[in-house]
């Protein structure tokens, strides 16, 4: 696939501020008060609050730190790329800056391609703590005010394991992706409550939801794996949160509004899809990223199986907020566009929390 050269130069950019430790960012929207106390006014919601005080667990004490991680033999039991291997997927990095790289570079590449990930869990994590501080202050219901609560503590959970897990046992660290960080601006910088919910509790959780699942079947590190395991028993509550405050609210938009709805949520999956190309990974190996994302960005992204599963939990919480088929299936057509829309029909995250219920289910099975 060819890309445009001013596509490119957006997909180029790289954190500017890597340096810095505090980012400022306006919030435009009103704090809220309610003085209408009842709880269970919104049983649904208030389930969810329930079940979510009984779910607390302990980064400290649940984890085994102790546990040895060996990232270089993890990358090999992962796989290591090489020519062959690229070229059987379209990739050919003949007469470029790979093309001279032996089985060193491309281990640590893997390497570093791990800790980047794991730095974007932990920055997207952090997001998530800020959004649902946000939804506290700015949702009008009380039910949602004491659930929305209690996901800020389950979110600073969140930051405390993957920020020790980076820094007991990988070797390297790496500041947050520019399109991730611009993402999270724009979900903060809206003032309406709602877009909160719907940029953080369903598209950018859904997709750390199963991006999660996806590094928690494939890694074999055991401490990880039940890290994984723990957060996802956590972020699949956080979405059923989004889906159910945000029913109940579409229901009473005009078409008008749930328009706007409907184009937010496909840019933020747009984005999300085609923007993070590990922009700073090629930096520190020593890889032009424009180069970088020329040589492996091949082929159509719609085609692209694991990126089209990256969206298996967005798609049907879309359909069950009523955005797929709102203003004639705009955002339908959309994702048949990006060829995900055979989602639409899988368990959306309300019912999967049913499934994941429990901290004890969720992370207690045996670990492969």
């Amino acid at each position: 696939m060819t890309i445009a050269d001013e596509h490119l130069d957006l997909l180029a950019v790289t954190n500017d501020d890597a340096e810095e430790t505090v980012r400022a960012v306006a919030n435009n929207a009103d704090t809220i008060f309610t003085w209408d106390y009842e709880k269970g006014a919104r049983p649904a919601l208030n389930k969810l609050y329930e079940k979510a005080k009984g779910a607390q667990w302990d980064g400290e004490k649940d984890l085994d730190w102790s546990i040895d991680v060996d990232e270089e033999e993890l990358a090999r039991l992962a796989g290591i790329p090489d020519r062959a291997g690229l070229a059987e997927v379209g990739v050919d990095i003949t007469a470029t800056s790979f093309e001279r790289w032996g089985e060193a570079e491309w281990l640590n590449l893997e390497v570093e391609t791990a800790s980047w990930a794991l730095s974007q869990f932990l920055h997207g994590e952090q997001g998530a703590l800020v959004c649902t501080a946000k939804i506290v202050e700015t949702v009008p219901w009380i039910d949602a005010k004491y659930y929305a609560a209690t996901q800020v503590m389950d979110e600073a959970r969140h930051v405390e394991v993957f920020a020790k897990y980076l820094d007991t046992k990988r070797s390297s660290s790496y500041p947050v992706n520019t399109h991730l960080q611009a993402l999270l601006d724009d979900i903060i910088n809206d003032h309406r409550w709602d877009m909160t919910y719907l940029g953080m509790q369903v598209m950018i959780e859904g997709l750390a939801l199963a991006a999660f699942g996806n590094m928690m079947n494939l890694t074999h590190d055991p401490l990880l794996k039940k890290l994984l395991r723990y957060v996802m028993s956590d972020e699949a509550r956080h979405v059923a949160f989004g889906v159910l405050s945000l029913k109940e609210f579409y229901a009473g938009l005009t078409d008008a509004e749930l328009f706007e709805r409907q184009e937010f949520a496909y840019d933020a999956a747009i984005r999300m899809r085609d923007r993070f190309q590990r922009q700073e990974v090629w930096e520190r190996v020593g890889i032009d990223v424009r180069e970088a994302i020329t040589t492996f960005n091949v082929g159509d992204p719609n085609d692209d199986p694991f990126q089209q599963l990256l969206f298996a939990k967005i798609v049907p919480n879309c359909k069950k907020l009523g955005l797929l088929d709102a203003n004639g299936g705009w955002l339908r057509k959309k994702f048949e566009t990006m060829q995900v829309i055979q989602f639409e029909d899988h368990l959306d995250t309300e019912a999967e929390y049913e499934l994941l219920d429990a901290t004890g289910r969720a992370t207690e099975a045996p670990l492969e």
